[in-house]
């Protein structure tokens, strides 16, 4: 009768099948050499295992039942017996059940040392399991089993115990790791031995730049020994370590790092802040910035949507003017950073000059005319759209030969006039745009000869907390009547006269210095008043502690229905018609406010009041730009707000 053998497919993973079918007809008389994890099976024709086998071949699995009749040919039908015995790696080892079902009789041994005992002749299947602790490494199992009379069948396996609450041993860490990296795809292919666990359920990848440390999330998790990972191209050297884990949980230890760099292909953000404004005829670009290592490119176009042309490049700071740009049209810029691997950012978002400014500034007012020994002194009232001013000397009432001269104060002193010559000055103001307004009413005067007098020698500045003192030498050849004191701020400007009144002492304290430098001269006076040449100039720095910075940004505040867009929200809010009435809160005193609304055709403007009334030309999404003026002329910061109208 032939042995009747049941499907393999509960038995334990077999990595030689193929092997052990082969070694499965393999005659009794051949040679059997059985791999593990198969058996290596022998047929005895006693119960006592005595003699040679009559039979040996290789068994993937203790699983039979041969009913009543012989287990294999030569052999009888009862008293007989069968053994099997595997040595394998059991890897870190721990805890395993060792179930069984058999008739007649069944022993089982772990490294010679019995485990399971159903020693006797029964009449039907008796069924046991026996729970074992297995030591890490290679051990070695044996079944014997014995059929006296009847019906013989049996049944063993051994498999982990993979509960949590019963298996606290850590799988063995795995071998064999390597890893390499592929500059042309970005890849870092990684490799290891497989792991002898029983009851492995996979492997976890870590992974962790240079300088830091793993971390308790895996990258990754894997079934088979090896794995693909596209670590970011930064530059970085990353480090991986595999670790195994089983089916109750438990994790290995790590392996040793294994080391891959990538090249830096990563850029930077993109550049945020980027703000366009159109000054003295050229647009100022400011944005911040992110990292000092950073280089930045700038782009400009005609249209929003581009066609984008660089127009600046390897920029080593966070501002930018563009001479080249025609003001009169509208522009739009885009920046972007470079890192120090050549890795260029995302264009920053668009930043645009507004509609180009078309209307002139108002005609210049208030023009005054002093001829001094020192030059003419031209003074006006400065105009709220003006970016600077030209002013013409027309000398004798003709025109003037060398053209308008700038001014970025409102006033100018004319040096180069001669002495005795009637000049008539006008002026103009200009805006940011180049827009130029009406002449102003002409204005004469006729620079003086100096008198009889010496000029004063050794003049001094010294700067006080609540002044400035000035200081000189009487002249050698005998007291003037007086003395006369002038101080400018710029270069350009007029000379202003101070004290109602000449001196005659040689000093003068003026008590309304303003912080900064300032340039001071002193005239002597003849009996009849005339003043002589001026002294040596003297520049006089002053600085209190009050006033060392530039006033902060006041805050601003916008009436109803008007609401500032945030980064959330830029819904309309209020209407065309509607008046604006924006609110500037600051806290110390000023002297007044520039400011402007983009697209509303206008420049900037000043005020010395906190509130602005305004109303919106058309729908549309508008910024309000604005920086405070403290009482020495110092400017503060810009701040912006945005929100959009219908």
């Amino acid at each position: 009768m032939n042995p009747a053998r049941r499907a393999m497919a509960a038995a334990v993973a077999l990595s030689a099948v193929g092997s052990a079918l082969s070694a499965l007809a393999t005659p009794a008389s051949a040679a059997t050499s059985c791999a593990s994890p198969p058996y290596t099976r022998m047929f005895y024709a006693n119960t006592t295992f005595s003699g040679a086998p009559k039979k040996t071949d290789c068994d993937g699995a203790v699983d039979q039942n041969w009913g009543t009749g012989a287990p294999a040919t030569g052999l009888p039908k009862d008293n007989f017996g069968v053994r099997w015995t595997v040595t394998r790696d059991f890897g870190s080892g721990g805890p395993f059940s060792l179930p069984v079902a058999v008739q007649d009789g069944i022993r089982v041994y772990l490294d010679g040392v019995r485990k399971v005992d159903l020693w006797k002749n029964v009449s039907s299947t008796v069924k046991k399991t026996a729970d074992i602790t297995v030591p890490s490494g290679k051990h070695t199992l044996r079944v014997d089993y014995v059929n006296w009379t009847g019906t013989a069948n049996v049944s063993f396996t051994y498999q982990p115990r993979t509960s949590a609450t019963v298996d606290k041993v850590k799988p063995l860490t795995p071998t064999g790791t390597s890893a390499s990296y592929d500059s042309t795809t970005g890849k870092a292919g990684l490799t290891w031995a497989k792991n002898k666990e029983m009851d492995l359920a996979g492997y976890r990848v870590y992974r962790r730049p240079k300088g830091s440390a793993f971390g308790s999330r895996p990258l990754a998790a894997a079934t088979a020994t090896s794995y693909t990972d596209v670590p970011p191209k930064t530059g970085e050297t990353y480090y991986y370590e595999i670790r195994a884990y089983d089916r109750a949980g438990n994790e290995s230890t790590g392996t040793a790092d294994q080391g891959v760099t990538t090249p830096d292909k990563t850029p930077p953000a993109a550049p945020t802040g980027l703000h366009a404004r159109v000054t003295a005829g050229s647009v100022s670009l400011t944005w911040d910035t992110a990292d000092a290592t950073h280089t930045y490119r700038l782009y400009r176009a005609t249209a929003p949507e581009g066609p984008f042309t660089r127009i600046a490049d390897a920029l080593d700071s966070a501002s930018y003017r563009d001479t080249s740009a025609d003001i009169h049209l509208r522009q739009y810029y885009r920046a972007t950073a470079s890192d120090a691997a050549g890795n260029e950012s995302a264009p920053s978002a668009t930043a645009d000059t507004g509609v180009p400014d078309t209307t002139p500034p108002a005609q210049v007012t208030g023009v005054t005319a002093e001829g001094t020994t020192a030059g003419n002194a031209v003074r006006w009232q400065s105009s709220a759209d003006a970016e600077h001013y030209e002013v013409w000397a027309a000398p004798d009432g003709g025109e003037d030969p060398d053209g308008p001269t700038t001014a970025f104060g409102a006033s100018y002193n004319d040096g180069t006039a001669t002495a005795g010559t009637a000049v008539t000055y006008r002026v103009q103001a200009v805006d940011s745009y180049g827009n130029l307004s009406p002449v102003s009413e002409p204005m004469t005067t006729i620079r003086p000869a100096p008198g009889g007098s010496a000029a004063p020698t050794g003049v001094t500045g010294t700067p006080r907390d609540s002044s400035t003192d000035i200081a000189w030498d009487h002249p050698p050849d005998g007291n003037p009547y007086g003395y006369r004191v002038y101080r400018r701020t710029t270069a350009s400007a007029a000379w202003l006269r101070l004290g109602d009144s000449a001196t005659t002492a040689n000093r003068f304290s003026d008590t309304e210095a303003m912080d900064g430098a300032a340039d001071y001269y002193v005239v002597a006076l003849d009996a009849q008043g005339h003043e002589s040449t001026p002294s040596a100039v003297v520049t006089v720095h002053r600085e209190t502690p009050a006033t060392q910075t530039a006033p902060a940004p006041p805050t601003i505040e916008l009436s109803a229905p008007y609401t500032e867009c945030t980064a959330d929200d830029c819904a309309p809010h209020g209407g065309t018609g509607v008046p604006l009435t924006v609110t500037l809160k600051q806290d110390r005193l000023v002297s007044g406010y520039t400011y402007r609304f983009t697209n509303d055709g206008r420049g900037y403007r000043t005020t010395d009041r906190p509130t602005i009334t305004w109303t919106p030309p058309s729908p549309g999404f508008y910024v309000f730009d604005v920086r405070t003026v403290d009482r020495y002329g110092r400017p503060g910061p810009f701040t912006s707000i945005s929100f959009k109208v219908g």
